[in-house]
């Protein structure tokens, strides 16, 4: 598991960093998003798939929490 930090971009949507591979980008989707559970799998722009543990609500961003690398992109 790997620790990130998620933000919120200008425009609106979030954005996923992992500082020890010095990769950014930005989630085009997260698996619950709802105000009573927030996090599951999130999809990023470049193919990759990261899991974060869910939680009670949405939190507070930016936020850094331990992720685990599901899916790589090609």
């Amino acid at each position: 598991m790997a620790n990130i930090m998620i933000r919120k971009t200008a425009e609106g949507g979030l954005s996923f960093y992992l500082p020890k591979r010095d990769l950014e980008d930005n989630i085009v989707s997260i698996e619950f998003d709802q105000a009573d559970k927030w996090g599951g799998e999130l999809k990023l722009a470049n193919g990759g798939t990261y899991y974060v543990d869910p939680m009670d609500a949405p939190p507070k961003l930016p936020i850094s929490v331990r992720a685990k690398r599901v899916d790589a992109p090609e």
